[in-house]
Order: C-alpha cells, then structure tokens, then sequence
C-alpha cells in the first residue's frame, strides 16, 4: 500500500502533526510541478514543433478535468467505503466528509491534504497516457476520455491497491504507484495508440523531436518532482521518506548510466534524449519500491530497467511496429512492470517494518502477489482503455482527419503555434483577407 502501514491500522485517531503535515504540503506541490511544468515540458520537447501546444495542452486540460471530477467522485470511489473489495462508496461524495480532521482517522496528516495528494497523483497518470498518442487524438475525444478513464480504470485500481480493496486485503505492495500510476497509464497509452492508428508515414518517416532543450528541462523537472512523489507517499516526515528519496536518487541514477552505456556501445554515440529517458525508466521502476528496499537493492532495481526499457523502445516496438509516439508504453509500462515484479524481490522489513519480505530474503508468496498486482493493471488498463475509447468513438471521432495531422494540431485546432515565424504571420493575415 502506498501508506506504509498506517492506514486502516490505528485503534486511535491520531492528531494532526504539523511536521508531517508541512512535508506533505510540499510534496503535493513537487508532484503538481511535475505535471506541469514538468511532463508538458518533456512531452513538449521530444514533439515536432507542429504540436508543442497540443501536446501541452493534453497534460494542462487533464490537471484540471481530474482535479474536478476527484472532488465530485473519483476520490470517493478510491478511498470511500469498500465495497466486495473492489469499489469505494460514496461516503465522500463531492468531498463530503473531508476536512481538518486527521485523514481516514489514522494518519496524522489534514483528510484535505490526502484528498488533495491524491488529486495530483491521479491527474499526472492520465497525462501520461498522452503521450502514446501526441499528434493524431482530436481534442474532442482527449476531453471525454480524461473524465472517464480516470472514473472507470485508474479509480478502482486505486481502491483495490491503495484503499482497502482485494489486492491491498491480499498483500500486495505499491508504495507510491508501479501498478495504480505507471502500469496503467504506460497500458492504456499502448491500446489508445494502436486503436487510433500510427501517425502519417510511420515508420517510414522519420519524427524527430523539436526541441532537446525543452525536454531536458522536463526531464530534470519531473526528476525534482519525483522526490514528491514517492516522498510524498510516505504520508508521514521521516526514516521511511528519508528512504524513499534515496533509493529514488539512486536508481534514476543507476538507469540513466546503464542506458547511456547500452546506446555508447550499440550505436556507438551516446545521446541526451537517451541518458535522460533512461533515468526516468529507472524513476519509474523504483516507484512501488521506494520505501520497502535498501539503497543497494535500488541500485539494481535501476540498473535493470535501463536494458528492460531500452529494448522495449529499441527492438519491440520496431519489430510490432506499433505507434506510442513518445515510448509511454516503453519507459512507464514496461519499467512499471518490472519494478512491482522487484519490489516482490527485494522487499525487506530491514528497512520497513510495516512491508512484508521479497522473495530473495525468504518470502516466496509476495512475488506471486506482485504478479496479480501485475496481471490485475495490465487487465484493467487493456479492458478499460479499449471499452472507453470504442464508446467515445460512436459520438465524436477519435482521430484528426489527415489534412490537419499534417499541418499541425497547434495551427489546424488551437491556432495557436508554439513558435512565431515571419511565414507563419503572413499566412495568417492572407488567410484572413
């Protein structure tokens, strides 16, 4: 669970404590920084410069439709009463029942501050997913679906690993989200691309991105904000954050080394956009680990993801020649997988007492519960994605039509180009004459 033993544990309600509560506080703004500016930044960079502003839009717009629909439902389906362990109740309704009071009565921190945590976790999953299909998604469609994907795919894995539901009733571990956040999102990027079909020209053409600069800047972003994330999860300020930081450094770290030395040896040129989705595949992976495994342990955990991700972007993806415009699939799901599957290796009460143990230090059965978690996300994320975007498909069309592909989503649908040309001001004042 992404608390580490402190909800649905205490006889007592605890009171509110001012230091985990600041620590929290800021936590919440790192993961919000990481949104946006960060991922848009990223997405933005690695995108042609025809679709910066789409492809910004797409993580801004979604930040806001889950913000609000989380007040209205979406937290309250995740951490209401649980249902036959799959569902939350309505007990919180439109934040009905969230206050200052010490949140789900166990935790020392304000219900409105959880509540608000999980809004900005939820948000940034289904941003991810935008990435599989930057370019090519009407907007039309982009907005129907961040309402209902989060509702119907993202808020019942939440529950079920993260609220009370069967997985967390089973045991499974995800401290701050390799099968809520990555697992899904990465899933659901895969079935939105193949459903709405490989951009113009693909794979033939090549697409570079427009701008490394930018995406540097988002990748450093999203990194300085993962210290939010997966700190933030501790839900507390102390050992288990202090860890939790830790090990996120080291395995970003390790992963950005091991896939810069994967790309020097086998394309001879090491290269920025490399060495810098590497170490996102290693943030990635280490994410359900965070807090149940030592530093040593993390190191290999990041390590490890660089040649999973790697691959999967480099000979999967070409060999199945399907079209995730910016690898979601390749470093969020691919390494999400990999990092539930290590967190069932290398768990330790070592570290965390309120963790069970992995595999390599005597407990078998935890691994063979990280595959369900696995299984689990996978399924939901398939089924879930595929069923959405087939009902969004019979009201509004889910693709831009070709001609609009190719000039550009910035130009064709906002009017709005990233960048301000002499060429670009004088088509527009002709066009408008």
């Amino acid at each position: 669970m992404i608390f580490p033993g402190n909800a649905f544990a205490a006889e007592t309600a605890p009171k509110i404590d001012t230091g985990d509560t600041t620590w929290v506080l800021i936590a919440t703004a790192l993961v919000l920084f990481m949104h946006v500016p960060g991922l848009a930044l990223f997405y933005g960079g690695l995108v042609s410069e025809r679709n910066v502003v789409s492809t910004m839009m797409h993580s801004f717009v979604s930040l806001l439709i889950v913000s609000v629909i989380w007040v209205l439902w979406g937290y309250s389906l995740s951490y209401g009463t649980d249902i036959g362990g799959f569902i939350g109740g309505l007990d919180y309704l439109g934040f009905k029942g969230v206050g200052g009071e010490a949140a789900l009565g166990t935790l020392t921190i304000p219900h409105y501050l959880f509540a608000l945590l999980q809004i900005v976790y939820a948000a940034i999953t289904v941003a991810i997913i935008s990435g599989g299909i930057a370019g090519r998604i009407t907007f039309s469609a982009w907005v129907i679906f961040a309402v209902l994907w989060p509702t119907l795919v993202y808020a019942p894995m939440a529950h079920w690993v993260w609220g009370g539901g069967w997985l967390f009733q089973m045991g499974e571990l995800d401290f701050a989200g390799g099968t809520v956040v990555h697992i899904l999102s990465g899933v659901g990027a895969l079935v939105a691309a193949l459903i709405i079909g490989p951009r113009q020209g693909y794979p033939y053409h090549e697409h570079r991105p427009h701008n490394i600069v930018l995406f540097l800047l988002g990748a450093g972003t999203l990194w300085f904000g993962w210290f939010g994330f997966n700190g933030g999860s501790a839900l507390a300020s102390g050992a288990i954050t202090t860890l939790a930081l830790t090990t996120t450094h080291t395995a970003g770290s390790a992963a950005g080394i091991g896939w810069l030395i994967i790309e020097w040896k086998l394309r001879k040129r090491p290269t920025l956009i490399g060495t810098a989705t590497g170490a996102i595949a290693g943030l990635v992976a280490i994410t359900p680990a965070a807090g149940y495994v030592t530093i040593l342990s993390a190191l290999i955990i990041g390590l490890v993801a660089a040649p999973v991700c790697y691959f999967s972007i480099n000979f999967l993806k070409a060999r199945l020649k399907y079209d995730d415009t910016l690898d979601a699939f390749g470093v969020h799901g691919m390494a999400g997988i990999w990092g539930a599957i290590a967190t069932g290796l290398f768990a330790t009460k070592e570290v965390n007492s309120a963790g069970n143990n992995g595999l390599f230090y005597g407990n078998p059965e935890q691994l063979l519960h990280q595959l369900t978690g696995v299984a689990a996300a996978v399924a939901l994320a398939v089924i879930g994605t595929f069923v959405i975007l087939k009902v969004i498909g019979l009201f509004v069309p889910l693709r831009v039509s070709k001609e609009e592909e190719l000039i550009g989503l910035d130009v064709s649908f906002h009017e709005e180009p990233a960048y301000h040309t002499e060429n670009q001001s004088t088509n527009r004042s002709i066009s408008g004459l």
